[in-house]
């Protein structure tokens, strides 16, 4: 485990998954173990979303990926790069045409492994300030790859009632549990509020959109993404792609308390 500390402010983070996130004693982050999701935190990359109907097939550049829902990235290893009292930095680093094996197979999917025909490494660097926790996301590959990326974080949810609040407009979390497994979403928009016993605000640089999930009342996800997934067939999720460039893609998610 590695801890952070900033006067009020502590958070604790478990190989890379942010597992909690406490200022003056209120806990932000849902906990593993109970109603609604096995984990705290995520990341969604190279794609967002499931692929299932279309044979767990990407098209890419070179040829077709093989991939499960939200991609390959949440099934390799964060490394500690370094840390110190206010900040931390994972890596995961993966190898072209590589093969990983699939958590979901086989009781949730028929491909045992997954591929993806490019080199990339993908950076999570956490900084704790007074009421702040900024999360940084820094994906350096070969130019020209495709990807996306999704972060998918859960908050706890302490009162009945809670409301998001997006470009001015109220959700309640009903509307988020009509939409089900596919998530609402939240189009061109880089700030949401959950509005619950404590407020905590989340905005974001470099995604542009967000999409909220849950199946319970004692959670919910709030997850800035760069393309929304459900708004294309499957077979057409590379329409959603962006591509690397010869620097380092930069993302970044701050959560305001």
């Amino acid at each position: 485990m590695t801890q952070l500390r900033f006067n009020e402010s502590a958070v604790v983070i478990d190989q890379g998954e942010l597992v909690s996130f406490i200022h003056e004693g209120h806990e932000f982050i849902h906990q593993k173990g109970s109603p609604g999701w096995r984990n705290a935190d995520t990341e969604m990359f190279p794609i967002i979303g499931p692929v299932n109907d279309a044979g767990f097939r990407v098209k890419v550049p070179r040829g077709n990926a093989i991939q499960d829902q939200h991609g390959l990235l949440r099934e390799l290893d964060y490394k500690l790069v370094e840390s110190g009292a206010h900040s931390a930095l994972f890596k995961k680093e993966y190898s072209a045409d590589t093969l990983v094996k699939n958590s979901k197979f086989p009781a949730k999917s028929t491909e045992e492994w997954l591929q993806w025909p490019y080199s990339f490494s993908f950076e999570k660097e956490f900084q704790l300030s007074e009421n702040q926790l900024i999360i940084t996301f820094r994906v350096l590959g070969e130019p020209g790859m495709p990807f996306m990326l999704g972060y998918h974080p859960a908050f706890k949810l302490h009162s009945e009632n809670p409301i998001i609040t997006a470009r001015e407009k109220e959700i309640g979390l009903e509307e988020v549990l009509e939409v089900g497994s596919r998530a609402l979403q939240v189009e061109n928009c880089e700030a949401i509020t959950l509005k619950d016993q404590k407020a905590i605000h989340i905005s974001t640089t470099g995604f542009g959109h967000f999409m909220c999930w849950t199946e319970v009342t004692n959670m919910v996800c709030i997850e800035p993404i760069s393309f929304y997934p459900y708004s294309v067939a499957q077979k057409d999720l590379h329409h959603g792609f962006m591509k690397l460039k010869d620097q380092a893609a930069v993302f970044e998610v701050r959560l305001k308390v």
